[in-house]
């Protein structure tokens, strides 16, 4: 057998493990990951190396062993906890990259390089037209998993808001496994969602969940991050996160912001006072 029939071979199953319905629909082929690797090869720069983690291919400046720890570890894990905790039935229809870089300088060269700009956080960020996540993964994986989760809201709740898409990740900036569960735990978005309650400066929940991209990307964006991301703990914690993300997304073209859906699966008739509810929720917790 030769060495790209094994890896065609590798690839197949490794694809089929995603989700054959999937793959029947929309997903890259084996032959397309191999052809997608080998050009990506040619023009990869000294000292760094790739492999295909459907549905990415992973790329980085680090030893290739550490490279493929990241891959199984995190990239992976990510992936099918998440597919599992949301029923997420199809992966990207394109093959997207992964460049994991070693540290601060060739994070922002190479995010230069792959987008035409520079970084506009030193942490991370999925850049669609430039059909890659990059990283600098020194500052730990975190990133990489809210990261991952974009390609496969993108791929399965395609008019997701963007409250909605950015809560999500976050939740999952700080994650583990619980049960064979991934979970988000309190992160560092805590403390300064604290103080912007305190200070009165957080919005309701239908104002935030009716926000366009820029509303939300450019005003408070640090609150806007935070409170998203706490809604979605606090549904997380009562076992309601995956109920709720499936019946918005069903219902999304009656109620395109998820507002009331959110009031549905939570039971509210009161939206004031669970509003409070969850402000005393949020203040209680403790990060560190």
């Amino acid at each position: 057998m030769t060495s790209n029939a094994r890896i065609i071979r590798l690839l197949f199953g490794a694809c089929l493990a995603l989700s054959p319905r999937a793959i029947a629909a929309s997903t890259p082929r084996p032959l397309d990951y191999l052809r997608h690797l080998e050009r990506l090869q040619r023009r990869l720069p000294s000292g760094f190396h790739a492999l295909v983690q459907p549905p990415f291919i992973v790329v980085g400046n680090e030893t290739p062993e550490l490279l493929g720890m990241r891959a199984r570890r995190t990239v992976a894990w990510a992936v099918a906890k998440l597919r599992d905790a949301y029923g997420f039935a199809r992966v990207p229809r394109r093959i997207l990259e992964i460049w994991l870089l070693k540290d601060a300088a060739t994070y922002r060269h190479h995010a230069r390089r792959l987008t035409g700009e520079r970084p506009s956080t030193p942490y991370g960020f999925y850049s669609p037209s430039a059909g890659a996540l990059i990283m600098n993964i020194s500052t730990g994986g975190g990133t990489l998993v809210h990261e991952i989760v974009h390609p496969l809201i993108e791929a399965n709740f395609p008019d997701c808001p963007p409250w909605f898409n950015e809560g999500l990740g976050s939740l999952y900036e700080q994650a583990a496994e619980r049960d064979g569960q991934i979970v988000g735990l309190p992160n560092w978005r805590l403390p300064g969602l604290q103080q912007a309650l305190r200070r009165g400066e957080v919005p309701a929940f239908r104002r935030l969940m009716a926000m366009n991209g820029f509303e939300f990307y450019q005003r408070d964006r640090g609150t806007n991050y935070g409170q998203a991301r706490y809604l979605l703990y606090y549904l997380q914690q009562r076992g309601l996160l995956r109920r709720y993300y499936q019946r918005f997304r069903a219902q999304h073209r009656r109620d395109p912001s998820g507002y009331r859906t959110l009031l549905e699966v939570l039971g509210v008739r009161k939206p004031n006072a669970f509003r409070r509810h969850w402000e005393a929720y949020v203040l209680a917790l403790r990060y560190r």
